[in-house]
C-alpha cells in the first residue's frame, strides 16, 4: 500500500469539506452555499475557506469544529471518510480545473 503524504491528506479533507458545503442550500437562492457564505457563518475569512478546500493549509481543530457545525455534521462525520477515495477525487478535481 502506498504511504499517504500530508499534502494528499489535506487535499482529501478539502475536497470533503467542499462536497459537504455544496449539499447545504442557501434558502434564498436554493443554490449551494458559497465559500463566502460559509466564511460568514464560521467567522473565518473567505480566503481561509478557499485555502482549506484547495488543501493549501492545515486547518486548526477549532476551525474544523466551526465548519462541521455550519455543515450540519459532527466533527466525526466530517473527518470519517475513505481517505484513498477522497485523495483520488481531489486529484481528479484539480486536474479537471
Amino acid at each position: 500500500m502506498k504511504k499517504l503524504n500530508f499534502k494528499d491528506e489535506n487535499n482529501a479533507l478539502g475536497y470533503r469539506i467542499r462536497e459537504l458545503r455544496e449539499k447545504i442550500l442557501n434558502p434564498k437562492t436554493n443554490k449551494p452555499i458559497s465559500q463566502e457564505e460559509l466564511s460568514l457563518r464560521t467567522g473565518n475569512a473567505k480566503k481561509t475557506i478557499g485555502e482549506i478546500e484547495r488543501g493549501n493549509t492545515n486547518p486548526r481543530f477549532s476551525t474544523l469544529l466551526q465548519i462541521s457545525k455550519e455543515l450540519n455534521v459532527t466533527i466525526r462525520e466530517l473527518l470519517d471518510f475513505d481517505m484513498i477515495k477522497y485523495i483520488r477525487l481531489a486529484n481528479k478535481f484539480k486536474k479537471d480545473k
